[in-house]
């Protein structure tokens, strides 16, 4: 069996010195794709730009921007029994990158942003028969609300949901807690846990019906 994983952030770059990116860290997508290893799969990882070596065993796919990690997904999921979405991939990047490297100005500046492209929505929308499908949300508020809506809307098979302002679930912490979500009406409740059990705890139970 193949599992496609992601994870990471995604950086959209401003100028040649800078881009906008956000907090995640990897740690819970390679977590999933060192669990995946572990039980024999063939795993592939397509990671944005994180300080944690690469899991040993792993087909590992480093991307930068949203693009570039669409451009790897769309190349890979096509053989994937299992993809997980773990990535926080950005949903704005700048319209137009400057030449160089922009000098500071007097007063304020302005920068125009567009959408990415929803490469979650794409997979939902081309998924083939037998193939499982699983997203993340990492909510502040209304989480399961919030993840059910996303369940629904990007065709997915499971979702785990977690409270990115709970003790232990932030970003960067080694520990997680999620709720899985599923299609046919689930919904699992995982203790808080270092991310590796909380890895395997995860693939145990959206796998379980395709050993």
């Amino acid at each position: 069996m193949k599992i496609l994983i992601t994870a990471g952030p995604t950086r959209e770059a401003i100028d040649m010195v800078r881009f906008i990116t956000n907090r995640s860290s990897g740690k819970m997508g390679y977590a999933l794709a060192r669990a995946a290893k572990d039980n024999g799969w063939d795993t592939v990882l397509i990671s944005g730009p994180v300080n944690l070596p690469p899991p040993e065993g792993v087909d590992c796919i480093m991307v930068e921007s949203a693009k570039d990690m669409a451009t790897a997904v769309k190349k890979e999921a096509p053989a994937a029994d299992v993809i997980i979405m773990a990535a926080a991939v950005a949903d704005y990047r700048p319209k137009a990158v400057f030449d160089g490297k922009l000098k500071k100005q007097e007063g304020g500046l302005f920068l125009e942003l567009e959408r990415t492209e929803d490469i979650l929505l794409y997979l939902g929308e081309h998924k083939r028969p037998g193939q499982t499908l699983v997203g993340f949300a990492a909510e502040a508020t209304e989480v399961e609300a919030n993840a059910l809506g996303k369940l629904r809307k990007k065709n997915l098979d499971w979702i785990a949901a977690n409270d990115i302002g709970a003790a232990g679930c932030g970003f960067a912490v080694n520990t997680n807690q999620v709720t899985l979500y599923s299609a046919t009406g689930d919904r699992i409740i995982l203790p808080l846990a270092d991310k590796f059990t909380v890895a395997n705890n995860i693939l145990d139970i959206i796998v379980k019906g395709k050993r």
